[in-house]
């Protein structure tokens, strides 16, 4: 653990020889901070000790990583941020190291949410049921070996797309680089199942949650990319993004084009969980 306090980004903090920078071989987690408060810092910190675990690095102190982000939220000099929070194997017998580091809001989201976005579908040569059956391709695991997701993301960008959608080898949705999908069918919302191996998503959690309390009804399971296709409405959930309506797909329209009710509703609803946190 740093131990350091509050540093400059411009001042070095990790040796070159820790695994982080040679393999990418550490955890993350990632937060959006509202009026100065991270939302749902527990769980995601819980999600960050079961991403070391996977990756066989020595166990994270909650505790001393909960009093670094009190650290960095007291230099905090707006209301609004992104938190993340990294675990590092470190150098050799250096001992692990934690860190968190504050970044602005990106500010184009409201007009991301207002018109919509599109997706890319990118194919993933595996089985859809391949990643929660081989733990060694680290199903549901936060690692900072993020090249494959940022590499999609710059191929969506290059078919004119603001994102991409994994899928399986047989077609079968997955997610988002950095967050879930989900999608609208006969009034029922659905999003894929865990066992399929994503991320199990904080907010994809919350949503879950608040779906439940609004009476909606909500399934999970394996779905083709043409029944999203399909769907009346599509929308992506994350820490950063919140729900951003997908009015797009591989550059065909879904649904009537325009944001749909559901998006609106869980925004609303997640907006909601944020103010009784």
């Amino acid at each position: 653990m740093l131990g350091r306090g509050v540093v400059d980004p411009s001042q070095p903090l990790l040796r070159a020889d820790d695994e982080a920078v040679l393999r990418g071989r550490a955890a993350f987690e990632t937060m959006r901070v509202y009026a100065g408060v991270p939302f749902r810092v527990g769980p995601h910190l819980r999600r960050l000790a079961e991403s070391a675990r996977v990756l066989e690095l020595p166990p994270p102190d909650i505790a001393a990583l909960e009093a670094l982000v009190a650290q960095a939220l007291v230099s905090l000099d707006r209301p609004d941020a992104v938190l993340r929070v990294v675990w590092t194997p470190g150098a050799a017998g250096d001992g692990s190291i934690g860190f968190v580091l504050v970044t602005p809001l990106p500010g184009e989201f409201d007009e991301m949410r207002a018109r919509g976005i599109e997706l890319a579908c990118l194919q993933l040569a595996i089985g859809a049921s391949t990643r929660s059956e081989a733990p060694w391709l680290l199903p549901g695991v936060k690692s900072t070996s993020y090249a494959v997701n940022m590499a999609a993301q710059a191929e969506a960008r290059r078919r004119g797309a603001d994102d991409a959608l994994f899928l399986s080898l047989e077609g079968i949705a997955l997610e988002c680089p950095t967050s879930n999908i989900w999608f609208v069918e006969d009034g029922v919302m659905h999003t894929p199942a865990l066992e399929l191996g994503i991320l199990a998503g904080v907010t994809r959690e919350t949503l879950v949650v608040a779906a439940a309390d609004a009476g909606l009804r909500l399934a999970e399971g394996e779905y083709p990319r043409e029944r999203v296709a399909r769907a009346a409405e599509v929308f992506t959930s994350s820490s950063v993004r919140e729900v951003m309506p997908v009015v797009r797909l591989d550059g065909e329209p879904v649904g009537d084009g325009t944001p749909g009710p559901a998006a609106v509703q869980m925004q609303a609803a997640l907006r909601q969980a944020v103010s009784e946190t």
